[in-house]
Order: structure tokens, then C-alpha cells, then sequence
């Protein structure tokens, strides 16, 4: 009988803890054309955690990790999903000299900044 109490208690601690969901990212290229759109492809978000307020995105080809996209922040208008349209923010377009892989990453941060989750997604671009 005194082995059962000490589990009992640790599934309910235990259920009590469980993250949430996890974030998650999509895009499609949407109107991206080449390395002269400036503007960010449309996205799609969900997971997003309670008291987000800013998403930081950066962009990196995965094919050539060392060429400057940089990325952009948007505020967050809250709640759990959601989708950014093309143009949400500015960076440097994909320009690769054949296909290349690009991989978005956006952080999620409250007020305070501090960071709260991350997602990933990647596509190939032409």
C-alpha cells in the first residue's frame, strides 16, 4: 500500500506539467519571384503559446548557410494560430543559381522578451 501513494502522487504532479502543443510554421512562396522581392512569403502559424507578442523570423539557404537573408519581427495580435500575408516583413529573397532549400525559423517572445518557443519549416525554391 505505501509503494501506490508515492506513483499516485507523481502521475498527478506529472499530468499537471505537460507542455503544450508545440509551435509550428508553414509557408508557401506564394508571389516570391527572385533575390529582388523584398517581401516575406505568406506563412501560417499554430501552437502559437499564451502571451506571445513578437515573432522573429530569419530566413537561411541551406544550401549556402553564409548568404545574408536576414529575416524581420512582427507583432503578434494574440492567440494560438494565425497567418502572416506576403509581405508581413522585408529580407532578401531567395536567388539561387539552381534549386536551393531555405529554411524559415521564427521565435516567439512575450512582452519581456523572453523567448517562449520556436518552429521551423523548409521549402525549395524554385
Amino acid at each position: 500500500m505505501n509503494g501506490i501513494f508515492p506513483i499516485a502522487l507523481l502521475a498527478v504532479i506529472t499530468a499537471g506539467t505537460v507542455p503544450a502543443s508545440a509551435m509550428s510554421l508553414s509557408f508557401s512562396w506564394g508571389s516570391t519571384k527572385d533575390c529582388f522581392d523584398k517581401n516575406s512569403p505568406p506563412m501560417s502559424l499554430s501552437g502559437v503559446p499564451a502571451g506571445a507578442k513578437k515573432l522573429k523570423f530569419r530566413m537561411v539557404d541551406l544550401d549556402a548557410p553564409n548568404y545574408p537573408h536576414g529575416g524581420g519581427t512582427v507583432n503578434w495580435p494574440g492567440g494560438s494560430s494565425g497567418n502572416l500575408p506576403y509581405g508581413a516583413f522585408r529580407y532578401t529573397g531567395p536567388c539561387p543559381p539552381s534549386p536551393h532549400t531555405y529554411q524559415f525559423t521564427v521565435d516567439a517572445f512575450d512582452g519581456s522578451g523572453k523567448k517562449l518557443a520556436t518552429a521551423k519549416a523548409k521549402k525549395r525554391f524554385p
